[in-house]
């Protein structure tokens, strides 16, 4: 490395900062200034400044590096140790429980037998870690040099997504979704949530904060079906989601806001990054369980010596040395899932039970048993009536539910382009029943006649509306049934069931890190003490990011090789347009329904014919505009001025 920076010796000698960077600033705590001191971009200052390539603080050329999970997380991590740490890809290996990568970003099957994709990736412009990996990542059917990314934009720039049917009821009417329908109240309500701390909402619920009334709002169907909330779930990341997508907003009732991939989630990313990986040295070797690490624990350090692994059931340790690292993912959301057919229910019945006790939780509780910096578990999967859903996947040949989906889609589904721009969600379902049509083909070898459609529900615990049982105890064709019935197809179930082949996820934990948590029950993503462990993945700690989506599990892989190896880099904030006055005008106005807020007109006033006009939202249906009290006398206090 010495040969690297030679030439600049004199300044990193007498420099302050070298090898003292926050690796992952915090915008919500940073009073901006700039100074003599502050030397690195603002925390939630992205752009490309941020693409410099980082110089290690020593050669890494000797050390090995194991990443337990192939996940999207794990993924991200061999990534960013090969690019930023200049660690040699073959010194990288992968130990995975499961015989393919991806971990709970899926997609497999035939038309033949059906397609399978246990959920959705809704994806927007501001997941800055994940497109600075993707720009690198050679395209899946563009020539060089294009990337994944270039094709991600060249086909959201030109085929835009929005919904036609967000909403609908009453056997297959599209409702009204053009307002969120929240009360002063409720709207106030949201507003006081951003205001709170973060550390005044431990073990909250969604349901011990708000009303009825918001939780019977157009703007909560919206929401929670977007994101999976249910009311017990945690406030505190429901309030963190307001603030990482507070700029999207006014997008989310048409879902306009997002931008989609052209192919299912593990065609688009798991894919050609595995390839990028595998052409860089890096091996993944399948069906090995890790157990536990052996950490040699201190008052001042933890440093793990060895990985205890299950391979072809004989107990194998794994050797580490003091100069490699290991990457683990904590948890996962799809571990057990059980799936179904047509004819078979995904399970029996829920076995609450069995919470926490399969091989995919084990490692996490014996880190956790070794020290408290490694969180609690428990928290998070000892509750599967909680953080359980299903989902199912429809491979559908024509028919009459074909025909009648395209009612729904705002292209022809079988044009490649945007059919139904998201979910369509059944407001009057018992099952609060969802489904969605990609671009199709959603898989790139999939025939031109089939379309694959995505289904999924909250309420499981409930009787269907049509049929009379949960949905655990439903099969795949009295699913189909019960989605024909609120399409008001009941008298087509026949041809429907015959073109339609069904195959049904039920996911015990899929929104287990939704669960209400305090703080410490998610491990910081280097625990204390740490020398050579990191944790990724969806359970551990992040300054402001959400989880549940694929940008904080690419954050959390990035902000942990940064803290490893002591890079000089740091890792972006979420964006920053919840500080941006735009946004949150934006935000105001949409959530009134575009009805005027208070002060409204006296900024109209203040700022019409100004550099700044701009920055005020835009009226749905411009009304003749009255003046107030208040800004009549403000009007003749400009006149005034002006005369001065």
């Amino acid at each position: 490395m010495d040969k690297i920076t030679s030439k600049f010796d004199k300044i990193l000698s007498a420099s302050i900062y070298v090898g003292n960077v926050e690796h992952d600033p915090d915008a919500s705590k940073e009073v901006l200034s700039n100074s003599k001191d502050k030397t690195m971009p603002f925390p939630d200052l992205t752009g490309n400044y941020q693409r410099n390539k980082g110089i290690p603080s020593k050669s890494f050329k000797d050390s090995k590096v194991y990443i337990v999970g192939s996940g999207i997380a794990g993924l991200s991590a061999a990534y960013y140790f090969i690019r930023d740490g200049h660690i040699p890809g073959k010194n990288i290996v992968f130990l995975d429980q499961l015989s393919i990568e991806g971990g709970s970003l899926d997609g497999a099957g035939n038309a033949e037998d059906g397609y399978i994709i246990r959920g959705g990736r809704e994806m927007e412009m501001t997941y800055e870690n994940l497109w600075d990996i993707f720009q690198d990542i050679p395209a899946l059917e563009m020539p060089a040099p294009y990337s994944v990314l270039d094709e991600y934009r060249l086909l959201n720039d030109n085929d835009p997504n929005y919904s036609k049917a967000r909403l609908i009821h009453n056997k297959g009417d599209i409702q009204d979704f053009s307002k969120f329908g929240l009360d002063k109240r409720d709207q106030l309500a949201i507003v006081k949530l951003l205001l709170k701390k973060k550390e005044d909402l431990n073990d909250l619920t969604i349901e011990d904060y708000f009303s009825e009334s918001f939780l019977q709002s157009n703007f909560w169907f919206l929401w929670r079906t977007m994101f999976a909330f249910e009311n017990w779930h945690s406030l505190l990341e429901c309030k963190l989601y307001m603030h990482r997508f507070l700029h999207t907003i006014d997008g989310m009732k048409d879902l306009s806001c997002l931008v989609f991939p052209k192919y299912n989630q593990y065609d688009t990313f798991v894919k050609p990054l595995t390839e990028h990986l595998k052409s860089k040295g890096v091996k993944i070797q399948f069906d090995t369980l890790v157990k536990d690490l052996d950490i040699h624990i201190n008052s001042e350090e933890k440093i793990v010596k060895g990985i205890i692994t299950e391979q072809n059931n004989k107990e194998v340790v794994i050797p580490v040395g003091e100069n490699d690292y290991v990457i683990v993912t904590t948890g996962s959301m799809t571990e057990d899932t059980s799936y179904g057919t047509n004819t078979k229910p995904a399970i029996e019945a829920i076995d609450n039970s069995q919470s926490g006790t399969s091989d995919g939780w084990k490692l996490w509780k014996n880190l956790a048993a070794k020290s408290s910096v490694f969180g609690k578990p428990e928290k998070f999967c000892s509750d599967i009536e909680k953080s359980a859903w299903q989902s199912a996947t429809l491979t559908c040949r024509p028919s009459d539910l074909t025909e009648k989906f395209k009612e729904y889609c705002v292209n022809d589904p079988y044009s490649g382009r945007t059919a139904t721009g998201g979910i369509v969600t059944i407001t009057d379902s018992n099952w609060l029943m969802s489904f969605t049509i990609n671009r199709q083909p959603h898989y790139p070898t999939q025939p031109d006649d089939i379309l694959v459609v995505w289904v999924y529900a909250l309420y499981i615990d409930k009787q269907g509306n049509h049929v009379q049982k949960t949905l655990p105890q439903c099969t795949g064709n009295e699913i189909l049934s019960e989605l024909c019935y609120h399409l008001g197809l009941e008298n087509q179930l026949e041809n429907a069931i015959e073109n339609t082949i069904v195959r049904t996820a039920f996911m015990p934990y899929i929104t287990s890190m939704f669960l209400p948590r305090a703080v410490g029950d998610r491990p910081e993503i280097v625990p204390n003490g740490c020398k050579n462990l990191g944790l990724v993945g969806q359970f551990v700690e992040t300054k402001n990011d959400v989880v549940f989506t694929v940008e904080s599990s690419v954050r959390t892989a990035r902000t942990a090789v940064y803290k490893l190896l002591n890079s000089n880099k740091q890792v972006p904030d979420i964006a920053g347009a919840q500080y941006d006055i735009r946004h949150l005008l934006k935000a105001t106005k949409a959530l009134n329904d575009y009805k005027s807020f208070p002060g409204e007109g006296i900024l109209k006033r203040v700022l019409k014919n100004t550099y700044f006009e701009h920055v005020l939202p835009m009226d749905e249906e411009p009304e003749e505009h009255h003046n107030s009290f208040i800004e009549e006398q403000f009007g003749k206090l400009q006149e005034w001025a002006k005369n001065l």
